[in-house]
């Protein structure tokens, strides 16, 4: 019988070293270099990565001195400027290869160097870069100056309550706004509460966004001026509205209308006061002969009308012959001693001149505004899609097709109807007054008479129509009012500033416009940033970051 300790030195191994020599293979070893170079380059490529796009969850930095702020809005200056430069150039290199056909082969070099070291490339991103250096130094720079006091009772009149404040930040249900904010938004709003004030952001912003749209020629300014501005009207009414549990149903589609009413009366009656490219794409949506539309606004204007726009129309091919009778009765009349133009519109036959019955000609022109429509909303649903969704297509791309299919078949139709429903108040309304003006079995008072066929009559129809906005995806009607609410503002404007009710702002209009939307805009990013669109926000975390 075997003792215990024999078995214990039988399964214990050998304590001695052994006599041959050991190594590691080379392949072991220059696979262990392999991965370790890897995880260097990989590490080298987040690190550059951060550079150019900036990652959910950074927090807000902690600045201790000016020197810091002037440090730190140094590199974020120098950070978007390069951003901004490498953006507008590769936009302007897209342009310029679309001409390429155009272009001869000599020149072509020349195109693309001026593409992407032109000035637009370098004002660009003078304009972003000065933005986002001034904005952060002196919102970063402010509470060293004038820090926040915990035992202070006198706020700014631009902040509310910061217990309030807090309270209505969390108090968004999730039957309202929901937001959806990066990783960083409780760093973010923990910095604001602790270091700074409202008035902070609303003087960093009104100061940066004010000198750096000088960069931009004069011709864009107003452009960017404008969606800035109505960009900050809507984050600050979205964070006026939250808190004091304001809700206005369909307030979207209630904005849009109350522009169309703008527009559409400009259209016809101011066209000076909308932008040139605007008015050409409306009246090409529109259908009707310039000649119709140009005696539709002269009409407006002076009551009167030109006699070779009925000229040019009696020229048209597709006159139909009642068509034509009609429109030489009409020129008769204004060629008498003394002219008389008739009632105060146009006729229809001017204004559908190929065919005579105007209940003809709204499923006509919905189907051919339908058409020309499609091909622009198929890029604008598709191109962001492909350019921003791509994981989202490439993991379901018969959905996604689908998804921006049906959008841009909504886009078309609204499009389509809004136009089809104004050419049939046109004609209703312009039809009612003929009728109501020739019987003679009930006397109409002459103000009702005189409203049918008024220039703001052409709004009311714009306010009506533009419910056809209801066709389209609920995601998109804000984004169509505001598109529309700074042309609608800009046309209002010029026309109260033509009639002596507001002051010229000079030539200093855009940066008071731009300083007045940034301050508005960075209030609420700073603060609020879940009342901003979600494009908005986003560029402006890839710019600026928390501070």
């Amino acid at each position: 019988m075997s003792r215990p300790d024999d078995d214990e030195s039988r399964l214990r191994p050998l304590s001695r070293v052994p006599s041959y020599i050991q190594f590691t293979p080379r392949r072991a070893v220059a696979s262990f270099e392999n991965l370790v170079a890897l995880a260097n380059h990989q590490e080298r490529l987040k690190e550059a990565r951060k550079i150019i796009w900036r990652d959910r969850g950074e927090p807000a930095v902690e600045l201790t001195d000016i020197w810091e702020c002037v440090e730190h809005a140094g590199r974020g200056a120098l950070r978007a400027g390069a951003i901004a430069f490498a953006i507008r150039a590769s936009l302007n290199l897209v342009l310029a290869a679309l001409r390429f056909g155009s272009v001869p082969k000599a020149m072509r070099f020349a195109l693309i160097r001026h593409a992407i070291f032109g000035k637009d490339s370098f004002r660009f991103a003078a304009m972003l870069g000065s933005f986002v250096g001034l904005y952060k130094s002196i919102l970063n720079t402010l509470p060293i100056i004038h820090p926040v006091s915990p035992s202070s009772t006198s706020p700014s009149p631009l902040e509310e309550d910061e217990d309030l404040e807090e309270e209505a930040f969390q108090e968004i249900s999730s039957s309202e706004r929901r937001p959806r904010l990066s990783l960083s938004a409780k760093a973010h709003q923990e910095w604001v509460r602790k270091k700074t004030r409202r008035w902070h952001a609303v003087v960093a912003g009104a100061i940066a966004g004010g000198a750096a749209i000088m960069f931009e020629k004069r011709s864009r300014r107003l452009i960017i001026a404008q969606q800035l501005f109505v960009r900050g009207l809507q984050g600050s009414f979205n964070a006026f509205t939250s808190k004091r549990g304001i809700h206005i149903p369909h307030g979207d589609v209630l904005l849009f209308s109350v522009c169309s009413v703008q527009i559409v009366y400009a259209l016809f009656s101011r066209p000076e006061t909308l932008p040139r490219s605007y008015t050409a794409w409306l009246s090409k949506a529109s259908g009707a002969p310039i000649t119709a539309l140009k005696m539709v606004t002269d009409i407006n204007r002076t009551r009167k009308f030109s006699v070779s726009d009925l000229d040019a129309i009696l020229e048209r091919d597709d006159l139909v012959p009642a068509n034509r009778t009609a429109i030489l009765a009409r020129q008769v009349l204004a060629t008498n001693t003394p002219p008389d133009f008739g009632p105060p519109y146009a006729p229809c036959a001017a204004v559908h001149p190929w065919v005579e019955s105007c209940l003809a000609v709204p499923l006509p022109r919905l189907w051919n505004v339908f058409r020309w429509g499609f091909p622009i909303y198929g890029a604008l649903h598709f191109i962001p899609l492909i350019l921003f969704k791509r994981g989202t297509f490439l993991s379901n791309p018969l959905r996604m097709v689908w998804k921006a299919l049906w959008g841009t078949i909504r886009s078309s139709a609204f499009l389509a109807t809004f136009i089809a429903a104004y050419q049939s108040w046109f004609c209703f309304n312009h039809n009612l007054h003929a009728l109501l003006t020739s019987q003679t079995n009930v006397k109409i008072p002459q103000s009702i008479l005189a409203i049918l066929v008024s220039k703001y009559s052409y709004g009311i129809g714009g306010f009506l129509c533009a419910l056809s906005i209801l066709i389209e995806e609920k995601r998109r009607r804000g984004e169509l009012a505001m598109y529309v609410l700074p042309k609608g503002l800009e046309s209002a404007w010029l026309t109260a500033r033509g009639k002596g009710w507001v002051f010229r702002t000079g030539e200093f209009g855009e940066m008071i416009l731009t300083a007045i939307g940034m301050g508005l805009v960075m209030s609420t990013y700073q603060n609020e940033p879940q009342h901003l669109s979600s494009l908005v926000r986003r560029m402006l975390y890839q710019f600026i970051g928390p501070n």
